[in-house]
């Protein structure tokens, strides 16, 4: 009974551990993030685009899993998941389209990388 319990206990204390390091990297994601550098990563990007996600990339992130800003378009009421420690994000726009990308959290800095793109975004 006593191995029971105390397996148990384990269980709750590594779920605990789980989430909060989660909610951890969710809390220095939640603010807003402007774009500072665009690399591409299979297909070459125009520079012309490059200097539009340069001079309009910007989103911010809220506490309830929402996502506004302009990356390729404005998006206006998206959503994100963050996962695998934080270094999983899944932003979906207005239509539910994914766009998936590995993510560094720092506490001033914010890389997301795309099978496409690699963006490097600052804190504002």
């Amino acid at each position: 009974m006593k191995k029971s319990k105390l397996f148990i206990f384990g269980i709750l204390l590594s779920a605990v551990l789980i989430l909060s390091c989660n909610k951890a990297k969710r809390n220095e994601l939640v603010n807003s993030w402007k774009v500072t550098n665009v690399e591409a990563n299979k297909k070459p990007l125009s520079d012309s685009l490059k200097n539009i996600i340069l001079t309009n990339g910007q989103l911010t992130f809220t506490e309830d899993g929402h996502v506004t800003g302009f990356l390729l378009r404005e998006m206006t009421d998206g959503t994100y998941a963050l996962t695998k420690k934080g270094k999983s994000l899944v932003i979906k726009d207005e239509t539910g389209t994914p766009w998936p990308c590995v993510s560094t959290i720092t506490k001033d800095e914010l890389i997301l990388e795309a099978e496409e793109v690699k963006l490097t975004l600052k804190k504002i």
